[in-house]
């Protein structure tokens, strides 16, 4: 199964955050599918940068949105959840 979930990079106590597809069978540090942004909780306000339209072609493909990327998606005001449902 695909996920667009979020991966950990950065320093200690620095955390920083790409958005990503990969199968959810493996770590989330694995080989990514495609990068589709990222997301900066340290900077004031909090960064967050996420190819939308890649985002729906993945749900469109049947991938799922973890909750902390649709919490983010959110905040950008992308609902996902409703073309998700639309489609199936």
């Amino acid at each position: 199964m695909v996920k667009i979930r979020l991966r950990r990079m950065g320093a200690k106590n620095a955390p920083f955050y790409r958005v990503v597809v990969s199968d959810s069978r493996k770590f989330p540090s694995s080989t990514a599918i495609e990068e589709l942004g990222y997301f900066d909780p340290r900077r004031n306000p909090k960064a967050i940068n996420i190819k939308e339209d890649r985002v729906q072609h993945w749900v469109s493909q049947g991938a799922q949105v973890s909750p902390t990327v649709q919490r983010l998606l959110g905040k950008n005001n992308v609902d996902v959840a409703e073309e998700a449902t639309a489609e199936a």
